[in-house]
């Protein structure tokens, strides 16, 4: 048996020389942690989406964990969110010993649907965390209005979405502006740009971003930039209870890099998207995803849903066997071990589901979406022939699921 034409992973980040350079600026200053190249990212990521604040800390899921915080969650409280995402959504409130209340998913967009959020509001509810899932925007004026109906603040999970948009009030606004309270993004190198890790809070509220960087800093009264260029001594002292939650001057460094490259890194991502859409359109039965006339996605990943007839991992064997690495469709956080001893809920009150462990009928397009649904490989610099192979190899795994079927 010959040797496989493509090794084609699932994400590769796009980087080079340039932010080798741009790391080697920290690292000669010899101000390596939280210091000038952060203040600079921030000013450049809030100027790139369109806010008045931007805070850079380590990661998305301690990002999640501080918009938590901002918004009052205490324990005991209800958040309304997705089962269907990374469990890092879920995790973040438990953080804070809060309930996840899990509501279903559309299943075009794999998005927090609207129509199920008002019957799970309750008196402990204390905010709606929305997901825009792989970077599709979620449906967040509908979200915005029934939250502001009952004083709930939304806070978006954009972990996946720097760079996508949405049609908001008669123009084109990037996510992150943010539509809801707050916003929280993810720098991981999965993600459209990457820091190796990092991640970052905006929002319009000046109260809540001055909490962050309290936070992050372990609530410490006077910053390093300050303390450091003092010409008396200042000792600081630490308030209240925080986090080391700091992103490095040598990541942020990097991101500055990064975020040059995101407008070419978009346009990029959307050829590609387009072109999985006219090259799958020929296999059967396999469902592509829907991109709302009002959205732009960054394409962060492309899900397809599986004909009826195929088994989920016999294809993604099947593509390996053919040197081209997928994903199956996004976890639910309801279904993992940890969520059989986490308290959880479908809305039907502050009780545990219950139906069997790893079911939820509440839930099902949840569970259907991650049982049926295939990611793609897409990342800057994958070629028309790369492509065309693993649409290929798609057409014949899903032939080969259903003869035997």
């Amino acid at each position: 048996m010959g040797e496989q034409p493509f090794n084609i992973p699932l994400a590769k980040p796009w980087m080079d020389d340039q932010e080798v350079t741009a790391a080697s600026r920290p690292i000669l200053s010899g101000w390596v942690t939280q210091g000038p190249e952060v203040a600079a990212f921030e000013r450049e990521f809030a100027a790139t989406v369109g806010t008045s604040h931007a805070c850079a800390v380590s990661n998305c899921t301690v990002a999640l964990h501080l918009a938590l915080l901002a918004a009052g969650t205490q324990p005991g409280d209800e958040i309304i969110t997705v089962s269907h995402s990374f469990i890092a959504t879920a995790n973040s409130i438990r953080y804070c010993q809060a309930t996840p209340v899990f509501v279903d998913i559309q299943p075009d967009t794999y998005n927090l649907d609207p129509l199920r959020i008002e019957r799970a509001i309750t008196p402990q509810t204390r905010a709606i965390l929305c997901v825009h899932q792989m970077g599709m925007p979620c449906d967040v004026a509908a979200i915005v209005e029934i939250a502001r109906r009952h004083d709930l603040p939304v806070i978006e999970d954009a972990a996946c979405a720097t760079g996508s948009e949405m049609f908001w009030q008669g123009t084109w606004e990037k996510i992150g502006r943010p539509h809801g309270d707050v916003a929280c993004f993810s720098f991981h190198p999965r993600k459209v740009i990457t820091t190796g890790d990092g991640g970052m809070l905006t929002t319009s509220r000046p109260e809540w971003d001055q909490q962050f960087r309290l936070w992050r800093q372990h609530t410490m009264s006077v910053p390093d930039t300050v303390r450091h260029g003092a010409r008396e001594v200042i000792v600081e002292s630490y308030p209240a209870l925080g986090y080391n939650y700091r992103l490095t001057d040598i990541q942020a460094a990097v991101g500055r890099e990064q975020l040059k490259r995101l407008p070419e890194i978009i346009a990029r991502r959307r050829e590609l998207a387009q072109r999985y859409r006219e090259g799958l359109a020929t296999i059967s039965g396999l469902v592509l995803p829907r991109e709302p006339e009002w959205a732009r996605s960054n394409w962060q990943s492309f899900c397809v849903r599986l004909p009826d007839h195929c088994d989920q991992r016999q294809v993604m064997q099947s593509m390996l066997d053919a040197g081209v690495a997928t994903r199956r469709g996004i976890m639910c956080a309801h279904r993992e071990p940890a969520y059989r001893q986490e308290p959880w809920s479908c809305g039907s009150g502050p009780e545990a589901c219950a139906c069997p462990p790893g079911s939820c009928a509440k839930l099902a397009e949840s569970e259907r979406a991650q049982d049926t649904c295939l990611l793609l490989p897409l990342y800057y610099q994958m070629t028309g022939e790369e492509q065309d192979y693993v649409i290929t190899k798609l057409f014949q795994a899903c032939a080969l699921t259903g003869s035997q079927a």
